[in-house]
């Protein structure tokens, strides 16, 4: 992050006579390093630095009352803690607290001006929209000194539709893919096991990329619920598959067995329960149809009921920020 931290406070050691209509003198950022400033830090910086390109980026300017407005340009990496239950449909707060590092509030206090914080109009984040913001003042207590505090709080709302288009969209599609083993015949088993290993293959690949690039957190995130529940159905596409498939080979070992109660009727021998059996197993290839023609419809309106839920929920709760 970028931006521009401006101070003002009064040194009465540098007040002057104004002459000549000069407001305020401009001082060389050679000549800053001689003037007094405030011992601030930021207290969530990991990685900062003032610009030099071409010269520092600062500036100092002195009035006649003795006040002086310092200010640089500085880019940094801050800590911030996030919250991922409803990634990527999530929203965060990052606090910047800057503090006097040596200074307690018996030699100076810092306090916001007006207006505290401006953002720029043209600011544009690739993930994020920043669509709030304020300032608060938290001074602190170590060792029974006072020090003083101030900081700002920016509230980031996720843009989520690079999620749609590399995650909902092409898990939605696999999971629909799934579901044409339904209408396959039920002898095209080639077809039908190449399909249902290539979604689940597929799924879990696309799962594991979607978060390869989040920390390891201990609880569950919105994202993991959905690839959980897409690698669920197209899972259970191919147990269904297995379990007609099962109810299908019955059929052939029926046909086999005609073949041998005809071997039998030709040596002259009696076939024993062959009705019996010759029932049971078209009963079986029945229910095998049966069960494809139900997942033809159950699969897809269960999918949609979850859909439903789960862009509910996660677009409208509001976890409890600890």
């Amino acid at each position: 992050m970028s931006f521009f931290l401006r101070q003002r406070w009064i040194d009465p050691r540098l007040q002057y006579e104004e002459e000549n209509n000069i407001t305020r003198i401009e001082l060389d950022t050679r000549v800053i390093s001689q003037i007094w400033v405030p011992d601030l830090y930021i207290v969530n910086e990991k990685n900062a630095e003032v610009h030099d390109v071409t010269v520092p980026n600062k500036l100092m300017h002195l009035y006649p009352s003795g006040m002086v407005v310092y200010s640089m340009r500085v880019s940094g990496t801050f800590s911030c803690y996030m919250d991922l239950m409803k990634y990527p449909l999530d929203s965060q707060i990052c606090n910047i607290t800057m503090e006097s590092y040596g200074l307690s509030t018996n030699t100076m206090v810092l306090r916001w001006n007006t207006p505290a914080v401006t953002v720029s109009p043209s600011l544009e984040l690739p993930q994020f929209n920043l669509s709030e913001f304020h300032h608060f003042v938290c001074d602190a207590q170590y060792a029974a000194v006072n020090f003083t505090c101030i900081g700002f709080t920016l509230h980031f709302d996720r843009n989520y539709g690079y999620y749609m288009i590399q995650v909902y969209i092409p898990s939605v599609l696999i999971v629909m893919l799934s579901w044409v083993s339904f209408w396959l015949n039920i002898d095209a088993t080639p077809a039908r096991i190449s399909l249902g290993l290539l979604t689940v293959l597929t799924m879990t690949t696309q799962s594991t990329g979607a978060r390869s690039e989040l920390p390891r957190v201990s609880y569950i995130k919105a994202i993991d619920i959905w690839m959980a529940t897409c690698l669920f159905f197209v899972f259970a596409a191919l147990i269904e598959f297995a379990y007609v498939n099962v109810l299908s080979r019955v059929e052939q070992r029926r046909l086999a067995t005609i073949k041998d109660m005809a071997q039998l009727i030709h040596n002259g021998e009696e076939p024993k329960k062959s009705r019996k059996f010759s029932f049971w197993s078209a009963e079986s290839r029945q229910r095998a149809r049966t069960v494809d023609k139900i997942s033809r419809v159950l699969f897809p309106c269960i999918f949609i009921l979850f859909n439903v839920i789960y862009w509910l929920v996660y677009r409208l709760w509001k976890p409890v920020k600890g």
